[in-house]
């Protein structure tokens, strides 16, 4: 089967940044409860989930949205900064831009439905010059109007986006959240990137379809060309 369109998860997929969000995310957990998340939360509570409900989950109902705010910005602020302290891994993963390139050649749509808020997408789309291959105006990211994954709103909003049925949609996910989240969706093909110590984990994961070493790994055979 062939599909008419893709949609990219953005954190631990098209940037291989996770040990970056889980530095920063552990670090902000140990300041607001004295405790760091455990291993076992970030991969239930933390990976792929909007800050809002990150937070509060940390911290109970008992902040106020500014608050939440205020605390959502200062974790990306860190998060951010040790981006800019680690230039060399501050790069797209292996073969993304090779297959973005294909996808645009090809006229091939394409999106990212992502659980990252505001600050983080317009840094992302300066620091990796997103503008080359995405459409700013459809990128799906955490506005606080939809719940986050593993609901499927986000990725139904960037396939609608698309104009494209999810069914005819390829997925691409790293997080166990993400990957749920397609799945409600419908999504036609969900592959999964990981590193290898992830791969057995990810293979055994309901609706996983493929799994990808990096974006080399994904058959080009699967797009209609327009």
């Amino acid at each position: 089967m062939k599909f008419d369109g893709i949609v990219f998860d953005f954190n631990g997929t098209l940037f291989w940044d996770s040990p970056k969000h889980v530095q920063a995310w552990k670090s902000f957990s140990k300041e607001l409860r004295g405790s760091e998340f455990t291993d076992r939360e970030m991969k239930e509570h933390v990976l792929g989930r909007v800050n809002d409900e990150i937070i509060r989950y940390l911290a109970g109902e008992r902040l106020s949205a500014q608050e939440v705010q205020a605390f959502s910005l200062e974790k990306e602020r860190v998060y951010r900064a040790l981006c800019e302290q680690d230039p060399a891994h501050t790069v797209l993963a292996p073969g993304a831009a090779r297959l973005l390139d294909f996808l645009k050649e090809r006229g091939i749509p394409r999106n990212i439905a992502t659980a990252c808020e505001k600050t983080n997408i317009d840094y992302y789309r300066e620091k990796f010059s997103l503008d080359r291959w995405f459409d700013f105006e459809k990128i799906v990211y955490d506005d606080g109007t939809r719940p986050g994954k593993p609901a499927p709103d986000i990725y139904l909003a960037a396939m609608r986006r698309l104009g494209l049925a999810p069914g005819r949609c390829v997925v691409v996910e790293d997080a166990l959240s993400g990957i749920e989240s397609a799945r409600r969706a419908g999504a036609g093909l969900i592959a999964a990137i990981a590193p290898e110590e992830r791969r057995t984990e990810l293979a055994a994961t309901p609706g996983v379809d493929v799994l990808l070493r990096d974006f080399d790994d994904l058959d080009r055979g699967l797009f209609i060309s327009r």
